[in-house]
């Protein structure tokens, strides 16, 4: 299965040289940091122009191994609410990226409640605007694609203790996980939820996470994939979560009025 490219040209350029070099630029190193190897990361997935330096400052941070599992929110395709790929590639203007049928088959192994389904798969953006980071920045990788279109905890739950174990046997893979955070409030509100937010995700506090953003209506999109992502690194005991950047796309657009926050995590 080839899957085509479906937000090229509006949340990234679909010229390759333009591409690259917003990349490039995005995720440049920061003097006297040198990538080192992480457990997981937590980055945006809007418009590069809004949210691709939150998501660079948090890449310019990892040394990209060669797999990798992309854990993305389902926001509108039809399909299955627990949705994976095991085979094929995905293009973008920089070429095809495959998908790890090893690892993706282990996946599914240890999580049967995920469902074959490219459905899920065919419009959603959250995990396309990640992959021209990792084309530029890690060459020939593999990835799995896991979209989630549901919040029961219980199934969050379920899908990060397997995410766990796939990690626990392969540990050379990084957990790439995407959400942004609050939308469409103003600057001020977004920032003050925002923190709220932030603050679980800093305690690995899957259940605190869920918690407040239902309690304090934080419209975190990708609060799924979060919770899931903060079970598997507290099964595997992981003590060290980082804030590398935050922004709101008033940052750029200079509207305070009705912003999104995004925020640039790694673990490990």
């Amino acid at each position: 299965m080839l899957r085509l490219p479906a937000v090229a040209g509006r949340f990234y350029p679909d010229n390759p040289q333009e591409l690259i070099a917003q990349v490039l630029e995005y995720a440049r190193p920061q003097p006297n940091e040198t990538p080192r190897h992480v457990q997981a990361c937590l980055v945006p997935h809007a418009g590069y122009r809004f949210s691709g330096h939150v998501a660079g400052a948090a890449f310019s941070r990892i040394a990209i191994p060669k797999n990798v599992l992309i854990l993305g929110v389902r926001h509108r395709p039809p399909g299955e609410a627990l949705a994976i790929l095991s085979r094929g590639s995905w293009r973008t203007p920089l070429g095809d990226a495959s998908i790890d049928e090893a690892l993706a088959t282990a996946v599914k192994n240890e999580c049967p409640i995920l469902r074959e389904d490219p459905v899920a798969h065919s419009a959603e953006h959250s995990l396309e605007v990640q992959l021209p980071f990792l084309q530029v920045l890690s060459p020939g990788f593999a990835f799995v694609p896991i979209a989630l279109g549901t919040v029961r905890f219980d199934d969050l739950v379920a899908v990060g203790e397997a995410l766990a174990r796939v990690l626990a046997a392969h540990p050379d893979v990084l957990l790439l996980t995407t959400s942004d955070l609050n939308h469409y409030e103003d600057d001020a509100t977004t920032r003050l939820k925002d923190q709220q937010a932030i603050d679980q995700i800093l305690a690995l506090n899957p259940r605190g996470l869920y918690d407040v953003c239902r309690n304090a209506n934080i419209s975190m999109c990708g609060l799924g994939p979060t919770v899931a992502m903060l079970t598997a690194l507290r099964t595997l005991a992981t003590s060290h979560a980082e804030l590398i950047r935050y922004a709101t796309s008033a940052d750029v657009s200079g509207d305070t009025s009705s912003v999104v926050g995004y925020a640039g995590f790694i673990f490990s």
